[in-house]
Parts: structure tokens; sequence; C-alpha cells
């Protein structure tokens, strides 16, 4: 990630998943925090990355 465009793509997609309350991306390192209601499936956050153009590490 380069920019503030990509962390708010990054946060959009990743907050459009069900359950998810908050999303905190670090521009710096390309590090994700996400609070949730119950855990989420790792298949379903990397989906939502990817759709923002990026791969889950």
């Amino acid at each position: 990630m380069t920019c503030g465009h990509c962390v708010a793509a990054v946060s959009a997609e990743i907050g459009a998943i069900e359950g998810v309350r908050d999303v905190r991306v670090t521009l710096e390192t390309g590090a994700v925090a996400v609070d949730s209601d119950a855990p989420l499936d790792r298949d379903a956050v990397a989906a939502a990355v990817d759709e923002a153009g990026y791969t889950l590490a």
C-alpha cells in the first residue's frame, strides 16, 4: 500500500464483512487490525483484501 486511498480501499472491503466492527490499517507496515463480533473466516478476509487489490500475507 502506498497511500490513504489504499488504506481506505482495504478498510472498506474488510469492513463490509458481516460482524466487523472496526478496521485499522497502518500504511507504513501494511498491518491490519480488525475488531469483530466473532472470529472471522481467514478466506473471507483474504478475499476482501484481494478485492481491494492486495494479498493477505
